[in-house]
């Protein structure tokens, strides 16, 4: 049970973005932008960031909801690069602090082909999954333990965005 009555059934952070639209439209702007906006890492490969920094941090409904977003957007022989590993180790050093991000992480990053702006991307996704992951527990929202709830989400993302599922357009 929430914290805080929400005047809403939706789960995670869907619920809260409803709560207060005037907080959640610039947080799912930002979403939009950085899991779906243009990028040379594809969206999956954006989500996987997304749902690793999540499972790091051990929030359930961020982890089910993006590692579900991921899976529609891959394809299932999907395998992942030395550069995408690569990012995935600076989001790691992110939920840690910003400042267990080194020089070596980024050399790594760089050696196997990342530009400077999936470096950024890469670190803003993983400061903003850990804030949204916090929100999400720190209010104590629920999230679906059928993993076919996050599937259905997925439906709705992967054609249409974020604000499709949150209802805030």
């Amino acid at each position: 049970m929430p914290h805080i009555e929400l005047d809403n059934a939706l789960p995670g952070i869907a619920g809260l973005m409803n709560y207060r639209p005037e907080t959640g439209r610039p947080l799912t702007e930002l979403t939009e932008v950085l899991l779906r906006g243009p990028s040379t890492l594809s969206r999956g490969e954006r989500e996987l960031i997304a749902t690793h920094v999540s499972e790091l941090n051990q929030c359930k409904f961020c982890a089910g909801s993006h590692a579900a977003f991921a899976a529609a957007q891959l394809p299932e022989d999907y395998q992942h690069t030395a550069k995408l590993m690569a990012l995935i180790d600076i989001a790691t050093a992110v939920t840690e602090s910003g400042r267990a991000v080194t020089a070596e992480l980024i050399a790594k990053a760089r050696e196997n082909g990342a530009t400077d702006l999936e470096v950024h991307d890469t670190v803003l996704i993983a400061a903003m999954f850990c804030a949204a992951n916090r929100y999400v527990d720190g209010l104590a929202t629920w999230a679906p333990d059928d993993p076919e709830a996050y599937k259905r989400m997925a439906d709705k993302i992967v054609p249409h965005g974020y604000p499709s599922i949150i209802g805030i357009s």
